[in-house]
C-alpha cells in the first residue's frame, strides 16, 4: 500500500487510571456525531466529535471493560469489573459539562482520576445483570449473550433484553451452554482476580435477517454474505436465519455458537456441547474478530455501508491473524479457504474497514489490505477469482504510535479514511488516511524504494537477530539461577534435617598459637567440609564471627564482634575449605577470653536471582509491563548456622616445661610493660632482686586459689571411653586439656599436675589429685577428685576456673541423660554448708556496696575483706556428684 500520508488531530484528553491505560480495555465507539469512550478506568465520557463538547462524564463503581450502543433504543451497555452490565438511557436528561471540558483543555484534572464537577454517579438501579464473574457481552435486538468465568470452564448465558420503555431489569434466562475449560487467575479468597487479557464477543447475522452493516457496527456485529455464512456455520444456521454468536477465548480458541439453537435447546435438550463448534485454534490469546469486503465490490463497500462482507478475520495477541473465505476447488465445489498470517506483535487493538485491517502495536499503527492483488510479490492467486486471498501481508505504517484502542469513522470515494483513536496518554485523537486504492503498491515501487525497504527488512533482521540474543541470554541466565536455586534448596533441606547425628556439612574449629612478630599470636582454623552429594557454588559466603567477652577486670567493658565472609568459590562434594584468622592478643597486647567462634553458611539470593529478575525484554514498551518483577523478599538471602565454638583459657596455655628435649618452646613474648619499670631493670645491678607490681605482688602476696572436688566414680564413668587404662588424675587432667597441644604430652608422661603460662605471660598451675571426704556420706568415706588451679594472677585464675567448670557441667549433664544415680548423702551436713555460703553472699553484698561509699583509705581493708570472702566461696566443701 502506498501514498499513506497521516494527519492527526487531537480532540480531547483525557485522564489515565494510575499505570496508565491497560492494553485491551480502552473502548472507544461513535454514533453519528458522538463519541463515547472509557479509558481502563471508573469514568466513561460521553462527548460531540464536532465540537469536542464533553457532555457527561458517567463515574461507575470499578473499572470498566466494555461498551455497546444500542442505536435504535438509545441504551448504551456497559460492563464494570466485578459488578456486572449497566444499562444507561442516553435519552435522558444531562447536565452541561463544559466547565470539566475546559479543565480537561488546561490539564486541571487531578492526578487520582477524579473530574471537577459535575460527574454523574451511575445509579446501582442501572445494573441491569449483576455478576462478578462476567468477562464480555454482546447486545442484538431482544437478546444479551454473556460469557462468565467459571471454576475450571467457560460459560456463555442468554437472556431477553426488555423491550423500549419498559423495566431495565432483564427477563429470564433463555439458554446456556458451556464452552472449554480454562483457568482462571489466583486472586483473594472471595474475591476473584480480574482476567490478564479478556474475551471477545461477536455477533454474526445471516444475510437474510434484514440488518444492515452499517447498524451492526454500533454494536459490534456484522452480516456475512450468504455463501461464507453456510460454510461457517452449517445448514443449520442458514435454514433457521439465526445470528451467531462467535466467540475468541484468552487461550487462543475461536468457537461459534448458534442463538436459535442454543434458544430451543432447553425445550428440546440433547447434548449441550453440540452447540458449541470451534472454527480454529490461533494458539494465543484472541484480541479481535471482523469481516470485510475483499471481491470486486470493496471500494464501494467503503462508501457504503450496505455490502455484506466476504471475510473473516480473526487477530491474536502476538500478531497471528486468521482470513477465512468461500472460494472454488478444482472440482468446482465451495470451500471455504483459511490463510494464517503473521503480523509484527504484540498487537494492542484492531478495527476494519473496507478490505483493510487497522492493527496497532507499541511502536505503531499500521494497516494491512487484504484485497486481491493487494499484497506484493503476490502471483500465486489471479486477481478477481472469488475467495482468493494475498499470500502474504505487509504492513503500511501509518507513523502514529502508543494507541490503545481504535475506530472506524468515515470513508470517502476519493480514498480518505478517518480513524478515531485514543492514545496511551489518554489522548482522543482523528486520523485522517489518504490511502490511494488505485495504483497498488508493487507497481509504485522503484528501484530507490525497493532497496530502501531492503535495507528496511535488513535493519529488521539485525534487530530481531539482537532480541533473540538477549532473550537467549536471558534464558540461560534464569536456567543457571533455577539450578542454583535447586541445589541451594537441597543443601537447606539436608542441614535443617540432620540435626542430630553427623551433619552432612560441617565447619570444626582449632585452635593453636603462631609466631608473628612482635608477639605471638592465636590464631583459629575453621574446616568446611562438604560430605553431601551436593555442590556449594555461585552465591555461597562461609560467614564466621568472633564474639570477644568483656575484660574480666573491667565491668564496664562492652564485648566486642568481628565477622569473616569467605566466598565459597566452588565446594563439590568430599572437598574441603580450610580458613585462618587470628583471636588476639589486640594491640593492647589483652585477649579477652573465652571467645565464641560462629560459622554459618550465608547463601545470596539478590546475587544470583537478581540479575535472572530483570525484564525478559527491553525493547518492550513501559506500559505493557502490567506485572513487575520484583518476586525477592525483603531479606537478602539465608543463612544456615554448621557450628559454635568456645575458645577458653584452658585451650589457651602454654607449657614450655613440657616440651620434648629435641624441640625448643617458642619463646614467649610478653606484653609491653611499663617504661619506668623497664629503665630501672636495664640500671640496676646484677645482685638486684626484681621490681615491679608482678614481681611485687608474686613475691609479697600469694596466689589465688580455687578448687572444685568431683565424685571420683562419675568421673571414671564419663572418662571410661576416652582414657582408658590411665591413672584417674592423669585422665582428668587429659580430658581437661584435650583441646590443647600439650595433651599428647600429658597422656604420655601420666601427669597428674602441670604448670603453663597464660597469653599475658603469668603463671597458670593446675593440680589434681585424690581426696576422701568424710563427712557427706554416713556409711563411708566419699572418694573425690580435687582440681585445683593457682595463679598469682586472679583474673586468669578466674578464667582457668569457670573454663573447668564448662567443662563439667556438661559432663554432669551427659551422666544425668544417662540415669546415673547419686549415694545417700548427710542431708543436715548439706544444710549447713547452704547456710554458710548464703552467709558469705550476703556478706559479699554489702562490702561491696561498703565500697562505694567508704574514702581510699578505708577502702583497703574493705577490699582485703573482699577478697577473702571469695577465696572462701571458690574452695567450697560440696562434691560434684
Amino acid at each position: 500500500m502506498a501514498g499513506t500520508a497521516p494527519r492527526v488531530h487531537y480532540l480531547a484528553g483525557f485522564c489515565c487510571p494510575l499505570g496508565g491505560p491497560a492494553a485491551g480495555k480502552p473502548r472507544v465507539l461513535r454514533h453519528e456525531a458522538e463519541v463515547f469512550l472509557s479509558t481502563g478506568g471508573k469514568f466513561v465520557y460521553a462527548l460531540e466529535q464536532e465540537g469536542a463538547l464533553l457532555t457527561a462524564v458517567y463515574e461507575f463503581p470499578d473499572q470498566v471493560w466494555h461498551l455497546q450502543l444500542l442505536a435504535p433504543r438509545r441504551a448504551l451497555y456497559v460492563l464494570c469489573a466485578g459488578k456486572g452490565v449497566y444499562c444507561l438511557s442516553l435519552d435522558a436528561p444531562r447536565r452541561c459539562v463544559s466547565q470539566a471540558a475546559e479543565a480537561e483543555e488546561h490539564g486541571e484534572i487531578g492526578e487520582d482520576g477524579e473530574l471537577p464537577s459535575p460527574v454523574i454517579p451511575v445509579d446501582p438501579d442501572a445494573c441491569v445483570l449483576p455478576d462478578a464473574t462476567l468477562c464480555a457481552f454482546a447486545v442484538l435486538d431482544d437478546l444479551l449473550v454473556t460469557l462468565v468465568q467459571g471454576p475450571t470452564q467457560w460459560k456463555m448465558q442468554l437472556f431477553e433484553c426488555p423491550s423500549s420503555g419498559g423495566s431495565p431489569r432483564l427477563g429470564s434466562q433463555v439458554g446456556e451452554v458451556e464452552l472449554s475449560g480454562c483457568t482462571p487467575p489466583a486472586g483473594l479468597p472471595g474475591k476473584p482476580a480480574a482476567p490478564h487479557l479478556l474475551p471477545v464477543l461477536c455477533c454474526v447475522s445471516p444475510p437474510g435477517s434484514g440488518a444492515s452493516c452499517g447498524q451492526p457496527r454500533s454494536h459490534g456485529g456484522f452480516t456475512l454474505e450468504e455463501a461464507l455464512f453456510g460454510l461457517l456455520f452449517g445448514a443449520d444456521a442458514t435454514l433457521l436465519e439465526s445470528s451467531v454468536i462467535l466467540c475468541g477465548l484468552p487461550d487462543g480458541q475461536l468457537c461459534c455458537v448458534v442463538l436459535k439453537a442454543l434458544v430451543t435447546s432447553r425445550s428440546a435438550p440433547g447434548d449441550p456441547q453440540a452447540l458449541v463448534k470451534i472454527l480454529h485454534h490461533l494458539e494465543e490469546p484472541v484480541i479481535f474478530i471482523g469481516a470485510l469486503k475483499t471481491g470486486p465490490q470493496a471500494e464501494e463497500a467503503e462508501a457504503s455501508e450496505d455490502v455484506r462482507a466476504d471475510c473473516l478475520v480473526a487477530l491474536g495477541r502476538h500478531g497471528r491473524t486468521l482470513a477465512i473465505k468461500a472460494s472454488w476447488d478444482e472440482p468446482g465445489n465451495l470451500v471455504p479457504e483459511l490463510r494464517e498470517y503473521c503480523l509484527p506483535g504484540p498487537l494492542l487493538c484492531a478495527a476494519c474497514e473496507g478490505s483493510r485491517v487497522y492493527h496497532s502495536t507499541p511502536s505503531d499503527l499500521c494497516v494491512v489490505d487484504l484485497a486481491p492483488g493487494s499484497a506484493p510479490f503476490d502471483a500465486q492467486q489471479p486477481d478477481g477469482t472469488l475467495g482468493s486471498l494475498p499470500a502474504m501481508l505487509c504492513p503500511s505504517s501509518l507513523s502514529i504510535c502508543s494507541v490503545l484502542t481504535v475506530s472506524p469513522c468515515t470513508c470517502s470515494p476519493s480514498g480518505e479514511t478517518k480513524l478515531l483513536a485514543l492514545s496511551a496518554k489518554g489522548r482522543l485523537m482523528t486520523c485522517s488516511l489518504f490511502l490511494s486504492p488505485e495504483v497498488p503498491g508493487p507497481a509504485r515501487m522503484t528501484a530507490a524504494s525497493a532497496g530502501q525497504k531492503i535495507k528496511e527488512l535488513l535493519s529488521g533482521i539485525g534487530d530481531v537477530s539482537e532480541r533473540v540474543s538477549f532473550l537467549k541470554k536471558a534464558v540461560d541466565q534464569r536456567n543457571k539461577a533455577l539450578t542454583s536455586l535447586n541445589e541451594a534448596m537441597n543443601v537447606s533441606c539436608a542441614l535443617l534435617s540432620s540435626r542430630e547425628g553427623p551433619r552432612p556439612i560441617s565447619c570444626t574449629t582449632s585452635t593453636c598459637w603462631s609466631r608473628l612478630p612482635p608477639q605471638d599470636v592465636l590464631m583459629a582454623t575453621c574446616l568446611l567440609e562438604n560430605s553431601s552429594d551436593f555442590s556449594l557454588d555461585k552465591g555461597w559466603t562461609l560467614c564466621i564471627q568472633v564474639l570477644a567477652s568483656s575484660c574480666a577486670l573491667d565491668l564496664d567493658a562492652a564485648a566486642s564482634a568481628v565477622t569473616y565472609t569467605i566466598p565459597v568459590d566452588r565446594l563439590g562434594p568430599g572437598s574441603r575449605r580450610e580458613v585462618t584468622l587470628p583471636l588476639g592478643p589486640s594491640e593492647s597486647g589483652t585477649l579477652d577470653l573465652p571467645v565464641t567462634v560462629c560459622c554459618a553458611l550465608f547463601y545470596s539470593l539478590r546475587e544470583v536471582v537478581g540479575g535472572a529478575l530483570a525484564a525478559a525484554d527491553p525493547l518492550e514498551e513501559p506500559f505493557l509491563e502490567e506485572h513487575p518483577l520484583d518476586l525477592l523478599p525483603q531479606q537478602d538471602g539465608i543463612c544456615l548456622p554448621l557450628s559454635k565454638h568456645t575458645v577458653d583459657m584452658l585451650q589457651c596455655l602454654r607449657f614450655p616445661g613440657l616440651a620434648s628435649p629435641p624441640v625448643q618452646a617458642p619463646c614467649l613474648h610478653s606484653p609491653p610493660g611499663d617504661p619506668l619499670d623497664t629503665f630501672l631493670a636495664q640500671h640496676r645491678g646484677p645482685s638486684s632482686e626484681p621490681a615491679g607490681p608482678a614481681s611485687l605482688r608474686a613475691k609479697y602476696l600469694p596466689p589465688s586459689v580455687a578448687s572444685i572436688r568431683v565424685s571420683a566414680e562419675l568421673l571414671r564413668a564419663a572418662l571410661e571411653h576416652r582414657c582408658s587404662g590411665a591413672p584417674l588424675c592423669s585422665a582428668t587432667l587429659q580430658w581437661l586439656l584435650a583441646e590443647n597441644s600439650a595433651a599428647d604430652v600429658v597422656r604420655a608422661r601420666a601427669l597428674s599436675s602441670v604448670q603453663g603460662v597464660a597469653p599475658d605471660g603469668t603463671d597458670v598451675h593446675l593440680i589434681i589429685h585424690e581426696v576422701a571426704m568424710t563427712n557427706l556420706c554416713p556409711a563411708e568415706p566419699l572418694q573425690a577428685v580435687e582440681i585445683q588451679v593457682e595463679s598469682p594472677s586472679l583474673a586468669n585464675m578466674c578464667r582457668v576456673h569457670h573454663a573447668v567448670i564448662g567443662r563439667l557441667q556438661m559432663m554432669v549433664k551427659e551422666q544425668a541423660a544417662m540415669g546415673a544415680s547419686a549415694p545417700d548423702l548427710r542431708m543436715q551436713y548439706l544444710r549447713q554448708i547452704h547456710t554458710n555460703h548464703e552467709v558469705l553472699l550476703r556478706e559479699v553484698q554489702s562490702l561491696r556496696d561498703r565500697l562505694c561509699t567508704e574514702d581510699e583509705a578505708s577502702s583497703c581493708a574493705t577490699a582485703q575483706r573482699l577478697l577473702q570472702v571469695y577465696q572462701q566461696l571458690r574452695n567450697p566443701s560440696l562434691v560434684l556428684l
